[in-house]
């Protein structure tokens, strides 16, 4: 089955990063907006985000798009820091768009940022964050060391810059951002979505328990049997499951 359309959209962030985006309208006239954030050295463009991007056309318009420094955006990537701008740009282009109603659903990297920005920026009538961290320098698991090898290390950040396209800032967070799970407690009263696998190999089970325990009332917590991380394990299923999520919220 092909792919919903989608159009392409330059948008430019508060600090001046040019963000590479693509609008796909909804296949039903809908006032709802959906953003898609995606994870740690992902794009917009590969194969399992368009796909997560078709199903959820059934429920809204989908701004799909590229954190900066990765892909074609501009910029480098702060893993999670200034990205909160990325997004705004989004809701900020969806809005103008004319839809009314903004949901937006991170993935990973893009679930923490998607938080950050929910509560830190607002401007958005729902959060669903899938498969993320609930707090920063987490090396737990032999994925997450390797993250950190590529975000920390020169030879890392070349491999990252070869391999993923994914250009990411040499320098430290100062000051360090609020983490996931302290701006996760200022949301509300916009619904938040945890969703995360018991099967996933980057962020133990820990993490959704305490992003969604930070968080305030309306909320909900999703352990998803077998799922393993972020984009390229969500199935058409759980697509749909947030889909109808978004749209119970705001009908």
């Amino acid at each position: 089955m092909p792919f919903a359309p989608s159009f392409p959209v330059m948008l430019r962030t508060d600090d001046g990063v040019r963000i590479d985006a693509a609008h796909t309208p909804g296949t039903t006239s809908s006032d709802t907006g959906i953003v898609v954030a995606h994870g740690f050295t992902g794009s917009w463009r590969e194969r399992a985000a368009r796909r997560i991007v078709h199903v959820l056309s059934a429920y809204g318009g989908v701004l799909a798009f590229d954190f900066r420094g990765h892909g074609r955006s501009g910029g480098r990537t702060t893993v999670g820091d200034l990205e909160i701008l990325d997004v705004a740009a989004a809701v900020g282009h969806a809005r103008v768009t004319g839809y009314s109603k903004i949901a937006v659903v991170g993935f990973s990297m893009g679930a923490a940022v998607a938080v950050r920005h929910a509560g830190l920026v607002g401007g958005v009538d729902a959060v669903v964050a899938v498969s993320g961290p609930a707090r920063w320098y987490y090396r737990g698991t032999r994925p997450m060391r390797q993250v950190h090898w590529a975000i920390e290390r020169p030879l890392g950040r070349w491999a990252a810059r070869v391999g993923k396209r994914t250009r990411i800032s040499s320098g430290r967070w100062d000051p360090v951002p609020m983490p996931p799970h302290e701006a996760a407690g200022l949301i509300a009263p916009v619904p938040l979505l945890v969703v995360h696998g018991d099967a996933d190999p980057f962020f133990p089970l820990d993490h959704a328990h305490q992003l969604y325990e930070g968080a305030r009332e309306p909320k909900e917590l999703w352990i998803e049997p077998g799922y393993g991380h972020a984009e390229s394990a969500a199935t058409p299923e759980l697509v749909r499951k947030i889909g109808k999520w978004i749209s119970s919220n705001f009908s």
